[in-house]
């Protein structure tokens, strides 16, 4: 059992504990004194039906948060929205077949077991339609969304139609209504929620295995099919407990986005497992607290704009696929690789009029000529080399190389016709061609094959830096 994992395994069980006796108070009768004292009676659960939405929606966000971090790198996403439209004929029929024979049809047990039975049924159809036709995964998902929630829609009809029942409030599980909890509810979405990780800890090297690479998973003899259903089934169980909570349409947000906010952040699948878990617990607390302050707000789509914004900050600042930060990243990396580019030129430049390189000199129209550079990127990139105290501009339109500019523009320059010569001996790079391959790859190569190459150089004339590989030899095979 992995430390984050056992982290996410005591959340939840911790979650579960003391959902009992904070649950079990009564609601205080105390006035609203305003919006300060709104705020701060919902934040400190003074009411009872706060209590018991906020425990539940937060116990559901972490267990969907774990099990859609699985769902993700299965690369099955969408198969939890697929799965919660396919709840609603289930739901419809249940309603409709406990009405018929005279029982109250809003019973809610009887509906979740209607919504499980199609649920369940939805998924078997899906694995049937990409098993034994030529249709690919993403067709097979539409048709089973679209025709399930049409039937649902279609069945919902009838219902209101019915002569001995009244349908009315049915539609709350199209769009969730969560101030309708109760506290058996949170139970059972605490114990859920905790079995499904429980289920998580023991499986979780075959359930990364199934994840990353199914095949080879397989040939070791894991049982992938048993895995997939198994996890299919958590998806079930949670997506049917978040009917009521956040509804069929708003569920697919629990299960996909606190995990793909956590992949932002790490490329840990422990790691992202449990931060998953933590995002969908934040966003479920969070969004019920809005709604609890604020009328007229559903709370399923409060939860849910929750988790876009928890998505957008990790999409933009992620510390590891951050847009922001890999834009950063970007932007070092290519003023790096100017730099270099200007020392190199700087060094060829001087090296070709034959100067002394102690201190090597260019002009900045030889230095534009040579690199294709526009006159704003030659001065910002001038501008970084004077800041790093590689270089120094000079009042002719000139720039030098400090001493230790000089020695960098050699070790540059070496290595650059290293690779060079590489192209040329081992990757049958015509010569006229190589220059422009050797700057995408100058970095690429292994440290033993660089060893080669300085034992190749070596055995040439010695030079320093060698002479260009271009001039080495003639296309002819002569010395040049």
């Amino acid at each position: 059992m992995t430390p984050a994992l056992a982290l996410t395994a005591a959340c939840v069980l911790v979650g579960t504990v003391l959902a009992g006796p904070v649950l079990a108070g009564s609601a205080p009768t105390e006035p609203l004194l305003g919006a300060a004292d709104d705020w701060l009676r919902v934040a400190l659960l003074r009411d009872y039906n706060t209590r018991v939405v906020v425990g539940g929606t937060t116990m559901l966000g972490f267990g969907a948060g774990v099990i859609g971090s699985y769902t993700l790198l299965r690369r099955r996403a969408l198969v939890g929205d697929a799965l919660s439209h396919a709840t609603l004929p289930g739901i419809a029929m249940a309603f409709i077949l406990t009405t018929a024979i005279g029982g109250d049809g809003k019973r809610l047990p009887l509906l979740l077991i209607g919504a499980a039975i199609s649920g369940v049924l939805g998924v078997l159809c899906i694995l049937a339609i990409r098993r034994y036709t030529r249709l690919k995964e993403d067709t097979a998902l539409g048709l089973v969304l679209s025709v399930f929630f049409g039937a649902g829609v279609a069945l919902l009809g009838i219902a209101q139609q019915m002569p001995g029942g009244h349908a009315a409030g049915l539609e709350s599980f199209i769009y969730g209504k969560t101030a309708a909890m109760l506290a058996a509810d949170v139970y059972l979405i605490a114990g859920t929620s905790a079995a499904c990780v429980l289920v998580c800890l023991l499986l979780a090297k075959e359930l990364r295995l199934l994840c990353f690479d199914s095949d080879y998973a397989s040939s070791k003899g894991y049982p992938v099919v048993g895995l997939d259903l198994t996890l299919m089934a958590m998806v079930v169980a949670i997506t049917i407990l978040g009917l009521q909570a956040v509804g069929l349409v708003l569920m697919i947000a629990l299960l996909v986005t606190p995990a793909a906010a956590a992949r932002f952040w790490t490329a840990s699948v422990d790691r992202m497992t449990l931060l998953s878990g933590v995002i969908g617990a934040v966003s479920c607390l969070v969004g019920a607290v809005i709604s609890a302050t604020a009328d007229d707000l559903p709370s399923g789509a409060v939860i849910v704009l929750v988790a876009a914004t928890l998505f957008a900050v990790s999409a933009l600042f992620g510390g590891r696929q951050g847009v922001v930060l890999r834009l950063i990243r970007r932007a070092r990396f290519e003023r790096r690789i100017r730099l270099e580019h200007l020392l190199r030129g700087v060094y060829e430049v001087f090296e070709t009029a034959g100067g002394p390189l102690a201190r090597p000199v260019a002009s900045l129209e030889d230095l534009s000529r040579l690199r294709s550079w526009t006159a704003e990127e030659l001065r910002r990139t001038v501008a970084f080399a004077q800041r790093r105290g590689v270089a120094q501009p000079l009042a002719d339109n000139r720039i030098t190389l400090t001493e230790r500019g000089a020695i960098e523009a050699e070790r540059l320059t070496r290595q650059h016709r290293l690779w060079e010569l590489y192209l040329i001996t081992h990757a049958d790079v015509a010569p006229a061609i190589v220059d422009r391959r050797a700057d995408a790859i100058e970095h690429a190569l292994p440290p033993e094959t660089i060893a080669r190459l300085e034992r190749l150089l070596e055995s040439r004339e010695p030079e320093r830096p060698p002479a260009s590989p271009h001039q080495l030899v003639t296309p002819e095979g002569n010395p040049a």
